[in-house]
């Protein structure tokens, strides 16, 4: 992840919260009866890319909204035992991923782990090439039986949990030294190694790189392609991204990846909706997802900010209104799993994510399209910033909606009026405030409100937490909420 170190959960269940938007619209068909989430099943793996390659779905082509955590330490950090209590904990909490678990941990990440052991004391490789015997000299050719078969038992707990795995082959921060003293054909074969292994696990998908800031660098850039390569040699089917530099960048912006991955991931501690939607506007066409932001708990960035409940919520639903098929939520105890992680991993961040999860699953999510040229809202959007905007001070309101008219939904991350050009939807149309803090529906007065000419629209004050966001959703009369 990062090499800078530095409570409620909802009480009402998916259907009340429902509810409250029903008797917003009862005299429509909006909510004819209570919508199954997208993802309240369990999704059937492996996930693929849609036909109009912007989204992930199942095997059953079911939209897959990327719900992720990140516990990147995990094989370092935890017995199989604390894993099983971590992925039990993820799922009551709404999360279908894991992304990413670092295939083994060591460098500036985990000073205290210089050999990348387990916890019991299992190293990922039982040799070494020449010039040394610590972990940047592990041969790569020569993998434990024992370590990864601790790490088959990991991704099948999580398959029990119904979680996605993407796993790190060789993750930059710590083992590029690894990739260089081992050579590009050392680096082919553990990914044929780690293909013809993982190719077995319906529930994986592959992350390549971490903070890889010398991707420029060709012969770094072709290590790391190397192991893709070779796991894509003995397993074509599961899908690929790659993490490039901190602290902004996107997958695509390697042009020499685009063969070799699927999802375009986005890395970025500024305001999210600025990388998304270069994402989102690169070619060829991929699933463009937050990858990493500010973690909850932690400060990172340029000029730093802190990872509160308030930052990681724009993030998340800046992402979704600017062409997002999902994301990686992180914080400072999920990612490393340091000493006192468990009681750090119920926070406020994770409530809210579960009910952003909520809110979109309620909707066509997948067929929103970003307003980019602000066609949809045409004032009141805010500044747009630049790189150097830290999230908590942006202003800036996203706003998307569907192709058919059915819905247009906006973010506004502050106190602000904003005028939506109400053509957008198809028929008139049903309007609320949601709430991000809490996950209640406020209806706003005088609806159904016409589909022509402009209106005006201004947040009902603060909202639960105190703070001044709120997402404003309106509903074409007679729209389907799937």
């Amino acid at each position: 992840m990062r090499t800078i170190p530095t409570k409620r959960l909802m009480a009402r269940t998916r259907a009340a919260a429902f509810a409250v938007l029903a008797m917003l619209v009862a005299s429509t068909q909006l909510l004819a009866a209570p919508p199954q989430a997208a993802g309240d099943s369990a999704a059937v793996y492996p996930v693929k890319v849609s036909s109009n390659g912007r989204y992930l779905v199942d095997q059953k082509n079911v939209p897959f909204l990327i719900v992720g955590d990140t516990p990147q330490g995990l094989m370092g950090r935890l017995t199989e035992a604390q894993a099983e209590f971590y992925f039990t904990d993820r799922q009551a909490h709404g999360f279908n991923t894991m992304g990413w678990i670092d295939v083994a941990c060591a460098g500036p990440d985990y000073r205290d782990n210089k050999e990348a052991t387990t916890p019991d004391g299992l190293r990922p490789y039982t040799g070494f090439v020449a010039g040394g015997n610590d972990f940047a000299h592990y041969d790569l050719t020569k993998p434990n039986e024992a370590y990864f078969a601790r790490l088959d038992h990991v991704v099948t707990l999580a398959a029990k949990h119904g979680l996605l795995v993407f796993i790190d082959p060789v993750e930059t921060i710590g083992w590029l030294p690894t990739l260089r003293n081992n050579g590009l054909a050392s680096a082919y074969s553990y990914g044929q190694y780690l293909g013809r292994r993982y190719k077995r696990f319906s529930n994986v998908a592959w992350l390549n790189g971490n903070d890889f800031n010398s991707w420029k660098d060709p012969k770094d850039d072709a290590l790391v392609q190397a192991v893709a390569k070779g796991i894509k040699s003995e397993d074509p089917s599961h899908l690929h991204s790659v993490e490039l530099n901190v602290h902004t960048s996107s997958s695509l912006d390697d042009p020499t990846w685009a063969p070799l991955i699927a999802l375009n991931g986005t890395y970025t501690y500024s305001p999210t909706y600025m990388q998304m939607l270069h994402s989102y506007n690169q070619t060829p066409v991929m699933p463009t997802y937050l990858l990493e932001a500010h973690y909850e708990l932690e400060p990172v960035g340029e000029p730093p900010d802190m990872g509160t409940p308030s930052v990681v919520r724009r993030e998340e639903y800046w992402t979704m209104l600017t062409g997002g098929t999902g994301q990686f939520y992180g914080n400072k105890y999920t990612w490393s799993f340091v000493p006192g992680w468990e009681s750090h991993i119920d926070t406020p961040g994770v409530t809210q994510l579960t009910i952003w999860k909520k809110f979109f699953s309620s909707l066509p999510w997948q067929n929103l399209i970003p307003d980019q040229d602000h066609a949809v809202v045409t004032a009141g959007l805010g500044t747009w910033g630049t790189f150097q905007t830290r999230v908590s001070q942006s202003d800036y309101c996203t706003a998307a909606r569907t192709a058919d008219g059915s819905y247009v939904i906006a973010y506004l991350p502050m106190a602000q009026t904003i005028t939506v050009k109400m053509a957008s939807l198809k028929a008139p149309a049903h309007a609320a405030w949601f709430d991000p803090t809490s996950g209640e529906y406020r209806t706003i007065p005088g609806g159904p409100v016409a589909n022509s000419g402009a209106r005006q629209f201004a947040p009902p004050g603060k909202n639960h937490e105190g703070a001044d966001d709120w997402v404003l959703l309106l509903a074409a009369s007679g729209s389907s909420r799937h």
